[in-house]
């Protein structure tokens, strides 16, 4: 339940800690006030510490940035929430800390328990410790689509839901690989051909890695094999007549030198040394210019080894590497082709198997779901008697589908639909042709009551969800909004005076001005301020002793019904 909430710079908020630890149990605890006063600042603060999408618009002017704190005590029954947070890495303490923090920037933090979270794991962490109704949520009663939501929450379905989808989903990717598998049979026999036809062609040519630059190379020498001749027999001429000659006159007049002067020894040697690796270069230089060719038969072959290398590389990849791993690839498509037919037909065996087993859970959450049906239908008729609807009707309709793979969707057969009827001997009909504003609230309102009590959510917030309802209707909303406090924390935001006064704890919210500027204020009343915003609530400005007096016999009443 939630125990502290803390609010800087949100809006027309500067500052505002709120702590609701006196409400015993959780309790309801009512927030009024004027028509613009603030009341949905509250609710956008609650909504953002659930991840919901923030904006810098919100930052209070003149703020760097917007802070919301609160401070949750999680049920120690809630064993699957303690676990995940664990899990997730956020402590074993049954407390949960909250916190948001928005930039000027447009950039916004989430903390949970001082660590960093992201939003979807603090969505998914909020949503099973309160649930928020607003005004408006009434609307996905008119959602045909959203029925099958509600029913199988009441339940407890989900998770054969969630089965079902994952086989179905796991049905639906082996289904579209046996269609796909069947169009490439039909064309199977052309595309073996012109795979056999590639890979002889890459195959015959037995290219190697590399032997195309070795190629290229081979070719350039071979077509300038006459000027490499003649420059490199200069070039040995050179060296091994003028140059060696030289050089061997050289040795001579060194050892000479030594023999005259031994200081000179290992000049000598080095000297020597190098007349040698003349020599040596000399041969390496004979070695190349016999080596050379002027051969153009051998010219026309490399040139057309090279066309046929750059004719595969044309079709096949840019390198001789993409031709080969292309080869590569059509002979493992040549094996799968060969052996299709064997795959076709153990593909259609494990689809034959996935449909039975999906038809199977199929049908099993269908016989469950229409035992919720008919649960469902009697636990609304409770709560929709407690609400002033007398002898109202309310039903889960099917619809006729024909059972086939074909219709079968990834929620199971079932198509459903609502149906009410506020009138006694009226048959029931969908409920966006019956139902009225007021009506929807009240539905939606014995809807959130009827999941309250199957969850493991400690905390519901209304949020006006008492629009459109008056007299008898406003007297039932409020008696079952405070039967739902006996075993949860609620918080309600109401503009009904006989909500307001069933209020375990009563925060009145207005617009103050201060230092010339405007702000929200929250106030927890007292027993006299309470008469005061309840004779408010009843007759505005106008209000007048009797007024005052009924109001404090609402109050009065409240209490009593606590008491009792």
């Amino acid at each position: 339940m939630l125990c502290e909430l803390r609010i800087n710079n949100l809006a027309l908020i500067s500052s505002l800690e709120l702590s609701f630890d006196e409400s015993p149990g959780g309790g309801l605890i009512v927030m009024t006030g004027e028509t613009g006063a603030g009341k949905s600042i509250m609710l956008r603060a609650i909504h953002l510490l659930t991840g919901r999408r923030a904006s810098a618009d919100w930052i209070r002017n003149g703020a760097d940035s917007c802070i919301i704190e609160a401070l949750f005590d999680v049920n120690p029954q809630n064993l699957p929430l303690l676990r995940r947070l664990e899990e997730a890495g956020f402590g074993t303490e049954p407390t949960v800390i909250i916190k948001r923090v928005i930039n000027r920037n447009g950039r916004s933090k989430l903390y949970l328990n001082g660590s960093l979270a992201t939003v979807k794991m603090v969505s998914e962490l909020t949503a099973d410790m309160l649930s928020v109704a607003s005004q408006h949520d009434h609307q996905q009663l008119l959602q045909p689509a959203l029925h099958l939501d509600f029913l199988d929450t009441y339940g407890e379905l989900w998770s054969d839901r969630q089965e079902l989808g994952q086989l179905y989903s796991h049905w639906q990717d082996r289904r579209q690989a046996l269609s796909d598998l069947r169009k490439q049979e039909q064309d199977k026999e052309q595309r073996r051909d012109f795979l056999t036809f590639q890979l002889e062609e890459i195959d015959q040519a037995e290219v190697q890695v590399g032997e195309d630059e070795e190629l290229a190379a081979e070719k350039k020498r071979l077509k300038s094999a006459d000027v490499l001749i003649k420059i490199s027999q200069e070039s040995y001429y050179l060296l091994s007549t003028e140059i060696l000659d030289s050089m061997s006159t050289l040795r001579r007049n060194l050892e000479q030198l030594v023999a005259l002067d031994p200081q000179a020894e290992k000049l000598a040697e080095e000297i020597g040394g190098y007349t040698f690796q003349a020599e040596d270069y000399a041969a390496e230089l004979r070695h190349y210019r016999d080596g050379l060719e002027s051969n153009p038969i051998r010219l026309d072959q490399v040139s057309e080894r090279l066309n046929i290398i750059h004719s595969l590389k044309r079709k096949y990849g840019e390198n001789l590497e993409d031709v080969l791993a292309f080869a590569e690839k059509a002979r493992q498509e040549l094996t799968q082709i060969d052996n299709m037919d064997r795959e076709i037909e153990e593909l259609e065996h494990e689809v034959a198997a996935l449909e039975e087993q999906l038809s199977t859970a199929a049908n099993k959450l269908m016989n469950n779901r229409k035992d919720v049906a008919a649960s469902m239908e009697e636990a609304m008729g409770h709560e929709l008697s407690s609400l002033a609807f007398n002898q109202s009707g309310f039903e889960v309709h099917w619809q006729d589908i024909e059972l086939t793979p074909d219709t079968l969707r990834a929620t199971g057969w079932d198509r459903v639909e609502f149906f009410f009827s506020a009138n006694p001997g009226e048959p029931p009909r969908q409920l966006a042709k019956v139902a009225s504003g007021g009506e929807l609230s009240r539905l939606m309102l014995a809807m959130k009551c009827l999941l309250a009590k199957r969850d493991m959510v400690d905390t519901v917030i209304f949020d006006e969800v008492d629009s459109g309802i008056g007299g008898e209707a406003a007297e039932a909303v409020a008696r079952k909004i405070r039967e739902l406090a006996t075993h949860h924390q609620v918080f309600c935001i109401t503009h009904l005076p006989q909500i307001a006064a069933r209020g375990n704890l009563h925060y009145q919210v207005s617009k103050v001005v201060e230092e010339g500027r405007t702000q929200s204020s929250v106030v927890r009343l007292s027993n006299s301020h309470r008469v005061q915003e309840l004779a408010r609530m009843l007759a505005g400005d106008s209000a007048t002793d009797q007024t005052q007096a009924w109001a404090r016999e609402l109050l009065e009443k409240g209490s009593a019904i606590e008491v009792g």
